[in-house]
């Protein structure tokens, strides 16, 4: 009968222990989505009012790196070289993006994204992406979300295929073509060209500025509009 009993106390015990680990399991795990989605919306919340300027076509210079290019053949160049992880890329491009936007809209210069995806898995899927973008002619307004949302840390796991679609989404890109394109990693050879173009051209970090096929230098210490604005228009 004390047998019975300890054994029957001892089953009593392990149902409590593993319905206590059970417990802890699930709370982790619940914990874990809800902080990934709380992380997600807080920072797709920095699209909240973003205004997309509307489609741009672009085509692919398969002779210069495989970039996303527009306005080719006309007198001056801009070739820009980033990849969307890179904290310093954001800085070039909270500092000058609106202007490149008008050179390009405007088109009053031929302008090359070379959209790289040296700094991990993360690189290559929002570089998968951009293309992705590219094809639905909206990828100006795409380019300036993801800088927008950039995490400050590398391959953080927040830019996964469903964060990538909904800043598509965001921007005004809904079609099944691009939520298809990003989760099946259609644009991985034109990734690939891009990362390629590196070596091609001497580029060795980002971002990267050739003007009219020339390097372009800065003289100072941040990404001063004036000085990126005299450098393009030859002042």
């Amino acid at each position: 009968m004390a047998k019975q009993q300890a054994k029957s106390g001892d089953n009593v015990t392990r149902w409590i222990v593993i319905a206590m680990v059970s417990l802890v399991v699930v709370t982790g795990v619940v914990f874990s989505i809800f902080s990934q989605n709380s992380k997600e919306s807080a920072s797709l919340a920095a699209l909240d009012g973003f205004e997309p300027k509307g489609a741009v076509v672009s085509t692919i210079d398969v002779d210069n790196g495989s970039a996303i290019t527009f306005n080719p053949g006309l007198a001056k160049t801009v070739d820009i070289w980033e990849d969307p992880q890179c904290p310093v890329c954001k800085y070039f491009e909270d500092a000058n993006n609106e202007y490149i936007d008008s050179l390009i809209r405007e088109k009053k210069a031929t302008v090359r994204f070379h959209v790289l995806s040296f700094l991990g898995d993360e690189s290559v899927r929002a570089a998968n992406a951009s293309f992705c973008a590219a094809d639905e002619n909206k990828y100006i307004d795409f380019h300036k979300a993801l800088y927008r949302v950039q995490s400050p840390l590398e391959n953080s796991g927040f830019w996964s295929n469903e964060t990538l679609v909904a800043i598509g989404n965001k921007v005004g890109i809904t079609s099944e073509k691009f939520t298809k394109c990003v989760n099946d990693g259609q644009k991985i050879e034109l990734v690939k060209a891009n990362y390629d173009s590196m070596q091609k051209y001497g580029v060795q970090g980002t971002p990267t500025v050739f003007i009219d096929g020339k390097l372009w230098e800065r003289k100072s210490s941040d990404f001063n509009l004036d000085e990126f604005r005299s450098a393009v228009e030859g002042n």
